[in-house]
């Protein structure tokens, strides 16, 4: 998938959608001999539209579905009403989607490869992974990240947190499960130096509590900025609430 935090959150999530139809409209073939009942006529003919990329379809569907969640009452969307926001039949949508829960598939898709490419970008590039200070403040970043993420994505935040998810099949929750669970991992790993700096007799135990309490804090962030109708935003004092939770 080429959508980007920028779609990878720069192309996807863009405000800005392509119409889509289910015909293209073939540019006229002009013949010189008939030049002027050809300039008659050229004003009623329709603008000539580009053959769209190979997966660029895909992605408009991705988009204009993403675009729909960020609206009130959005937690279900049909594929009739998606179809419609479009401008074509629901069997064009099924051309490219088996169903919707693929359509929600390629959203989640997304958002992992989105997050996690950052989240490896903070943990795998620093400099002293062992060091307790930086591993603290490593995990402040996967936060940080996690909830600008989202915050600059309403849309996905409704298929992370599970609310445009609830009745679709249970294995799109159970990946959104796996996926908050795989953050806690990167966090623990993060977090366990800096537990055995402080002298924990038990610094593996301390890190899972600490990382549990920091995702469930990010989750909770989200929920309630899909709930607030992405009125307050999950990075609301955010250096402070993570100052209090995390010592760095």
């Amino acid at each position: 998938m080429c959508l980007t935090v920028q779609m990878t959150v720069r192309k996807l999530l863009t405000n800005t959608e392509s119409p889509m139809s289910e015909s293209e409209v073939l540019s006229p073939v002009s013949n010189p001999e008939n030049s002027a009942e050809d300039a008659s006529v050229a004003p009623a003919l329709a603008p000539a539209r580009k053959r769209p990329k190979p997966g660029e379809r895909r992605e408009q569907i991705l988009q204009a579905l993403a675009t729909m969640l960020e609206k009130p009452g959005a937690d279900r969307i049909t594929t009739a009403a998606l179809a419609a926001h479009l401008g074509v039949s629901e069997a064009a949508l099924y051309r490219h989607f088996a169903s919707k829960a693929q359509m929600f598939e390629g959203l989640i898709e997304f958002i992992e490869q989105s997050v996690f490419t950052l989240v490896q970008q903070i943990v795998g590039g620093a400099e002293a992974p062992h060091d307790p200070i930086e591993g603290a403040r490593n995990a402040n970043r996967v936060i940080a990240l996690l909830l600008q993420f989202g915050e600059k994505n309403p849309g996905m935040v409704r298929v992370m947190v599970g609310d445009a998810i609830v009745f679709e099949h249970e294995r799109l929750q159970a990946r959104m499960n796996q996926f908050f669970d795989r953050i806690e991992s990167t966090l623990r790993q993060c977090l366990r130096p800096a537990a055995g700096a402080l002298g924990s007799a038990a610094p593996t135990v301390e890190a899972s509590v600490a990382a549990s309490v920091l995702t469930s804090f990010a989750l909770g962030r989200l929920q309630r900025y899909a709930r607030s109708g992405f009125r307050r935003v999950p990075t609301e004092h955010l250096d402070a609430s993570l100052a209090m939770m995390v010592v760095v």
